[in-house]
């Protein structure tokens, strides 16, 4: 019999190797996810490991197994296979320790002299040039000012440093400038041409590298190295992202020098219709400028060029808690700057705080993604008719703006490995976030945007956003990392904070719709870019509504103040009692999302189905005493409304409140808080 040797594949060592996977959370399982290629992958090694196991066991039945000879040498085999499998399995988790390890960020070397740290900023700059690829080379000009000039093949980058020498002992280098530019050729006559760069990523790049400039040439007792070494990761990772550009603007049948400018051609068309639809936003509340909550969840994405990276970043959603925390913060109102939309948050401000807000932010930044295979998904043209998305209900104008993203060739060999890259919408901030829990309806609608004709349009006939998984999205929503934990009902106890009304014993049934993680979508132009992030939306206002209360399973933690504790009644209480002015101890409500009408299913709308569907929230609770009866209350978010959200009571006799001041109280964060003040404006009772 033939001898195993370490590259052959044993019936254990294959089985070993798909146990090995079976730690990826199914919410992270789809073609919408960062490791989409490694699950695809992950499949097809399934179905090949099934065909050798199954060779394997074929080729064993004629075998004698009644000599027992045979049988010993089949046992010395296992014995050594078992021991080299182990081994491996050893020097693979050394392996995965190292890479975790290597991902940690330690702090910057800085010299301790500071008649050095000026030249130390200079030197580091060209390191980060050299490591992210390009050329560098340095130039000691006059009156103490130094230029880095970092050349690629087609990006030509000039940074020109002003040193201060006011102080001999602790010279300060300062950013005088940053000009990049790319050297082009004419493919007809050869000759070669500079087309200016952009300005928007001059000041991108001068802005990041003063950073650590400013972090390093600080004193001993302020600076902070791990910062210093944080900001340096940043400044080499968007030139590594420049880069990755240049390898596809040289190849002359591609896109060339439209992978640098793409973007800058892009702002404009985004920012003017931004602006448009601030301006209807503003006005239907009488305002000079739109509140950001809300031209949010009217508008589409507020675009923001160059926040993190040389590509352009949306803001989707702000919660009502981070959208108070920038308002507060804003101190200095900046002039209003004419192309762009006006928002009660200075856009500059805005761009500053952004970062510094870790939830209740929904944004995702359109750039090139380099990925180790194509994409599952093949992005296709939006079919009149057919994509329900993207949606204009008060600037019907956006429907003319066309943007297509460079395409072409975007196959490159890099170490011998072909490397595919397409234009991506990133929810991760880069890794730096967890991504946005996503509902199947709500990804099945990503996904026909995507390919309005399902398997039509990929090479793949059976790619469906389907699970079976057993968790409710609301369920993964509220426990986090938890993937078996599958409830029923989820209680929260919502309180007035002013005693407007007894606490509210909030009841919620979880969908039974299974949920996804969604990470990053390749997409072709900037009507998908725009339907997607409308659908992501939604599904963020659902999910910041809810993470508002402290929800636990029901039962798993005893209320005491549902007791009986207190069996003593004075004689107050039954005249309350009789006379229907008693106020009872909770109001209880139950609590739906997305109540399934006769058209829907589980698997979201039909095919053909071009009627957006707009979240919900209803609420249920008691009429007040004497009246008997439910209280229904609708919340939807309707971008039609002048903020964005629609209300609807049913029920509620003698209920003295308008609809603008229930919108209001939702927009404000109150929106569980609504049951409580309907009871206390009924039949005729005021605030």
């Amino acid at each position: 019999m033939q001898q195993t040797t370490p590259t052959q594949k044993t019936l254990s060592s294959v089985l070993e190797d798909i146990q090995a996977h079976n730690d990826i959370p199914s919410e992270k399982n789809h073609p919408f996810a960062s490791g989409s290629e490694d699950s695809y992958a992950f499949l097809q090694q399934i179905a090949q490991a099934a065909d050798q196991v199954s060779n394997s066991l074929n080729a064993y039945i004629s075998l004698p197994w009644a000599q027992p000879k045979l049988i010993s040498l089949l046992r010395q085999q296992s014995n050594l296979t078992g021991t080299m499998r182990s081994s491996e399995k050893r020097n693979k988790q050394f392996v995965d320790a190292l890479q975790d390890r290597a991902g940690t960020i330690y702090s910057e070397d800085i010299p301790l002299d500071p008649a050095t740290v000026a030249e130390f900023c200079i030197s580091r700059l060209e390191a980060w040039g050299v490591k992210a690829g390009m050329e560098s080379f340095k130039d000691d000009g006059r009156g103490g000012n130094v230029t880095v000039l970092l050349g690629g093949k087609v990006l030509v980058v000039d940074v020109d440093f002003s040193i201060n020498k006011e102080n001999p002992m602790r010279p300060r280098a300062r950013i005088a400038g940053v000009k990049t530019s790319y050297a082009t050729s004419d493919d007809a006559s050869g000759a070669s041409s500079n087309t200016k760069g952009s300005i928007s990523l001059d000041t991108f790049l001068a802005e990041n590298i003063q950073k650590y400039c400013d972090e390093v040439q600080k004193s001993e007792d302020e600076r902070d190295a791990i910062q210093a070494a944080k900001l340096a990761s940043n400044v080499l990772q968007q030139l590594r992202y420049l880069v990755m550009l240049d390898k596809l603007a040289e190849k002359k049948d591609g896109a060339r020098v439209a992978w640098f400018v793409d973007t800058d051609e892009l702002c404009p068309k985004v920012e003017t219709f931004a602006k448009s639809e601030a301006e209807v936003v503003a006005s239907a509340l009488s305002m000079v400028a739109a509140p950001l909550d809300i031209f949010l969840l009217r508008s589409h994405a507020l675009p923001l060029p160059y926040l993190s990276s040389p590509s352009i970043t949306f803001l989707v959603y702000t919660s009502p808690l981070a959208y108070l925390s920038c308002l507060q913060n804003t101190t200095v109102s900046t002039a209003r700057l004419p192309g762009l939309p006006s928002i009660d948050v200075p856009l500059s401000h805005l761009r500053s705080q952004l970062p510094k807000i870790p939830k209740g932010v929904t944004i995702a930044t359109l750039s090139v993604t380099p990925l180790a295979s194509p994409p599952l998904f093949t992005s296709a043209e939006l079919l009149p008719g057919i994509a329900s998305r993207p949606t204009f209900s008060f600037c019907p104008q956006g429907a003319e703006v066309d943007h297509v993203f460079p395409r072409g060739d975007t196959s490159v060999e890099i170490n011998l490995d072909s490397t595919h890259h397409v234009w991506t919408l990133d929810f991760t901030d880069g890794g730096k976030r967890p991504g946005i829990m996503m509902s199947q309806s709500q990804m099945r609608d990503i996904e026909l945007l995507i390919t309005p004709l399902g398997g039509l349009h990929t090479d793949l006939d059976d790619v469906n956003i389907m699970s079976f998984n057993a968790n409710s999205w609301v369920d993964l929503l509220l426990n986090p990392g938890k993937r078996s934990a599958r409830h029923e009902r989820y209680t929260a106890l919502y309180t007035s904070l002013g005693g407007l009304h007894p606490p509210l014993q909030l009841r919620l049934t979880p969908s039974d719709e299974p949920g996804f993680i969604l990470e990053r979508i390749p997409v072709h132009n900037i009507q998908e870019v725009w339907g997607i992030l409308e659908i992501v939306r939604e599904q963020s206002w659902l999910n910041e509504t809810l993470l508002a209360c402290q929800w636990v399973p029901e039962g798993s933690e005893v209320d005491e103040t549902l007791g009986m504790e207190d069996l003593e009644v004075m004689e107050e209480e039954l005249q309350a009692v009789l006379s229907g002015t008693n106020a009872p101890r909770k109001i209880p409500v139950n609590i739906s999302l997305n109540p399934p009408t006769e058209a829907d299913n589980l698997f979201g709308p039909s095919d053909l189905d071009t009627t957006p569907r707009r979240p919900k929230i209803v609420m249920r609770s008691p009429e007040r005493f004497p009246i008997t009866g439910l209280v229904e209350i609708s919340v939807t978010l309707d971008e039609t409304r002048p903020r964005g959200i629609a209300v609807e009571v049913q029920g509620a006799m003698g209920l003295d409140m308008s609809t603008d001041v229930l919108e209001e109280i939702c927009r404000r964060g109150g929106t569980f808080g609504l049951p409580g003040r309907v009871w206390a404006n009924s039949q005729g009772h005021s605030l």
